[in-house]
């Protein structure tokens, strides 16, 4: 089993931007489908995006627009670009893998001002 970390969350205003990244601790070549999910307080966790090994691309319909995920498997990472957040966007955020892959402790973004 890989294992993921996440990071790159904070504070930020609304309108502003981060970038998340999910380091794994293995290879996720092999992994067909890598993605992100977040769960905010009180609420059922949820999809965001997710990344096929051939680069297609999933989104939640909230984030479209806004947010871009990526891969690259030589370094092992996932990361997710988000622009333009809301306040609606906060929340943990986690990286996920289709199989093989053990979540890790998810990052926290908080859009506030």
């Amino acid at each position: 089993q890989v294992q993921l970390v996440e990071s790159g969350g904070g504070l930020v205003q609304p309108g502003g931007s981060l970038r998340l990244s999910c380091a794994a601790s293995g290879s996720i070549s092999s992994i067909n489908v890598m993605g992100w999910h977040r769960q905010a307080p009180g609420q059922q966790r949820e999809f965001v995006a997710y990344i096929g090994k051939t680069g297609i691309t999933n989104y939640e319909d909230s984030v479209k627009g806004r947010f871009t995920i990526s891969r690259d498997n030589a370094k092992n990472m996932v990361y997710l670009q988000m622009n333009n957040l809301k306040p609606e966007d906060t929340a943990v955020y986690y990286c996920y893998g289709s199989s093989g892959a053990t979540r890790g402790q998810g990052t926290q973004v908080t859009v506030s001002s």
